[in-house]
């Protein structure tokens, strides 16, 4: 055979190898669809983001990467776009290769709430669910109202309550809980003596203590 004839031989084994190694990722990618979900992007930390320090336009590249991630995987409140998080700064230090979530990031000078409240009022954290609905719709939530509603547990046969324990109440910080169940967030509330320790309360004693947009 001559080298022209050996040339396209090599060509065409390469064409049909790569054609090969296409149809075994797109093969791939639809089973794990078939088994994990539809995908979707996630924003990621590329490097550690230290708590306090402001994600910038400029290094942002640098600092986070979108991923592609089966639906069933994704954490409540995961930001999907490097955009909802410029200018804002963590709330705690987030390891690279770790998800960027909405109840990770507050504005900058987000604490300085804490010196707008009433006098019968006071900074309390507590550890709640939903708190990611609070951010959709790219919303920042810190500085808004939220209120507080208690799921009690059920009494003997019958089955349990969600009430209003708190409402209209100063939303000053946002961070993950560290430890507890998916979803869960740290919260700190601006919050009155009896309302700090009716939610602190069922905190302990209740099934479950969620923040939703306050009621208009």
């Amino acid at each position: 055979m001559s080298r022209r004839g050996r040339s396209l031989g090599f060509l065409l084994a390469a064409l049909l190898a790569a054609g090969a190694a296409a149809t075994i990722a797109d093969g791939y990618g639809e089973s794990v669809s078939r088994g994990y979900g539809a995908l979707r992007p996630v924003l990621v930390a590329a490097s550690d983001l230290r708590a306090g320090e402001k994600i910038d336009p400029g290094p942002a590249g640098d600092e986070l990467e979108v991923r592609q991630v089966p639906v069933r995987f994704v954490p409540p409140a995961a930001l999907a776009d490097p955009g909802e998080a410029l200018g804002l700064v963590p709330a705690v230090p987030v390891p690279a290769g770790s998800y960027l979530l909405a109840t990770q990031l507050r504005p900058p000078h987000a604490r300085r709430a804490a010196g707008n409240l009433s006098p019968d009022r006071r900074p309390v954290e507590i550890t709640v669910g939903g708190a990611g609905a609070l951010s959709a719709f790219g919303a920042q939530p810190v500085g808004s109202k939220v209120d507080v509603a208690v799921t009690s547990e059920p009494s003997g046969s019958g089955d349990g309550r969600t009430y209003i324990a708190a409402a209209a109440v100063p939303l000053l910080a946002l961070g993950a809980a560290g430890e507890g169940s998916p979803g869960e967030a740290s919260v700190t509330l601006g919050l009155t003596r009896a309302q700090a320790l009716r939610l602190l309360a069922a905190e302990s004693f209740a099934r479950r203590v969620t923040v939703i947009p306050a009621g208009r």
